[in-house]
């Protein structure tokens, strides 16, 4: 039976397209219409002569939807939600700094007007390095909340408290969701009822399971009507909906959502979840040029796509004989040159532990607790066939281009595809071919499949491994563990 497509709402099925090639179509700064004079000095002085393409159309979309400062457009007109999915190093940080910058600098009063939420510690310190650099000299204030500092330390950085009642000292937060939502729920003044810009970068993985309550909780603080030192606001907030007489007689700040990816899903149902407003998509055309010339668009249902020589098997356990799986690789099939993947730091750190107590297999582990001169020297001895085992977290291995990777193992199956995709990418690089692992315990092999079959992966082999295969490493396997449990203490 045909497949049925999904109905894409217009906007994802039109996007705006912006030009991929970012080398050839650079934009000088002061083509880009309505940016502040001041902010053209400063994108000068950091040695910014030219916009990339996502910039040079993004900044400009969301100046025009401030064009009102933050008030809402006359006839309670709202500006219109906007999402930008353009490859990881196309520019997204400054295409929102920018503009957001310039619409709060004449600002008067110091309110949360704009917040961004980011996935990790990382990016967000990333970002406010960015605003920082943008509001120097303009008496904005930007308050990085990433429980780096202690939570009353924080609590100073963002509100003040008077015989009046709190004042805001931030106008541009930058933060990751746990903390955030901490902030919401226990700093007294903490609040959102000013927020004029919600910028969720790194969106795709802002919407999955994990933080998607942060966000709903952002968008409910952010419509609080009453603030709590009880002073009526003068500045009422109503959800969007028809303009009527009554809602638009006191003067509106309207909540604007910008969302930024390199992967922007292309799930309107996951998007459907943020209830955006009359968006607008932004993305880079993915396409490559034929030998004639022309360009072609790749096909967009085969989303992904994964190297020629890979070959995908999964390994359906459970819990206890995972460790003992592994064991089975490297010393009864003899293994060589093993990329092992683990879901967490603690995960890779006791599973390094527990081979080398074993023993028999030189092995090491590549994790964000080393110091960036051990990483390099673990990745060469890799690459020289010195380590047979390496064991890695995702964070570590994103985009790591490691050379003679033979196998990929998924000590544990990934939760989400596109850390499949970029685990097993690994191997049979450039190329060359590769296997890849997936140990799957029984109640996620369901789930496990679909999730391929879903992105279109149909070409996984079951690979069973009997009990029998295992019994000859128990005995030196309890011993491991004995042992470890003596160092562990």
């Amino acid at each position: 039976s045909p497949q049925v497509q999904p109905f894409l709402p217009q906007w994802l099925a039109e996007p705006k397209r912006v030009q991929k090639r970012i080398r050839d179509n650079l934009c000088p700064i002061r083509d880009v219409p309505g940016i502040h004079p001041r902010l053209l000095k400063k994108l000068q002085m950091n040695g910014i002569e030219s916009f990339f393409p996502v910039q040079a159309e993004v900044i400009p979309a969301i100046l025009q939807s401030a064009a009102n400062g933050y008030l809402m457009g006359r006839g309670g007109y709202r500006p219109k939600d906007i999402c930008v999915s353009a490859p990881t190093g196309s520019g997204k940080t400054l295409s929102f700094v920018i503009p957001i910058v310039q619409v709060l600098l004449d600002r008067v009063v110091c309110h949360v007007r704009a917040l961004v939420v980011l996935p990790t510690k990382e990016l967000a310190q990333q970002v406010s390095k960015v605003f920082n650099v943008y509001t120097d000299g303009t008496g904005l204030k930007v308050a990085l909340i990433t429980g780096q500092k202690s939570f009353a330390k924080e609590q100073e950085m963002l509100v003040q408290k008077k015989v009046t009642g709190y004042c805001s000292l931030a106008d541009i937060v930058v933060a990751t969701p746990g903390r955030l939502t901490d902030h919401i729920n226990q700093t007294p003044g903490f609040s959102l009822a000013q927020l004029r810009f919600l910028i969720v970068d790194e969106a795709d993985r802002m919407i999955d399971d994990m933080h998607q309550n942060c966000l709903n909780q952002i968008v409910k603080a952010a419509f609080q009507g009453e603030n709590d030192s009880g002073s009526h606001m003068l500045f009422q907030r109503t959800k969007p909906g028809p303009v009527t007489a009554a809602s638009s007689c006191s003067p509106q700040i309207p909540l604007q959502k910008l969302l930024f990816s390199a992967t922007l899903t292309q799930d309107p149902e996951k998007l459907q979840q943020l209830g955006l407003f009359q968006p607008r998509l932004f993305t880079s055309v993915y396409s490559e040029k034929n030998r004639d010339g022309t360009e072609t668009e790749q096909d967009a249902n085969n989303k992904y796509t994964l190297p020629e020589g890979l070959s995908q098997c999964y390994v359906p356990c459970d819990l206890n004989s995972k460790p003992l799986l592994l064991l089975y690789f490297m010393l009864t099939m003899k293994f060589t040159r093993v990329l092992c993947f683990t879901n967490s730091r603690e995960a890779s750190h006791r599973l390094f532990l527990l081979v080398q107590a074993f023993g028999g297999i030189t092995v090491a582990e590549f994790s964000s607790r080393l110091p960036p001169n051990e990483r390099r020297r673990t990745m060469k001895e890799f690459e020289q066939g010195k380590i047979q085992l390496l064991i890695s977290t995702d964070a570590t291995a994103r985009g790591i281009d490691v050379k003679g990777v033979n196998y990929v193992i998924n000590y544990d199956a990934p939760q989400f595809i596109r850390t499949y995709i970029h685990r097993v990418g690994r191997t049979a690089r450039a190329g060359e071919a590769g296997v890849a692992f997936s140990l799957v315990l029984r109640i996620q092999e369901r789930r496990f499949l679909r999730m391929l079959r879903d992105a279109g992966i149909q070409d996984i082999k079951k690979h069973p491994v009997k009990g029998n295969s295992l019994k000859p490493l128990v005995q030196q396997y309890e011993g491991a563990l004995c042992k470890l449990e003596k160092t562990v203490k």
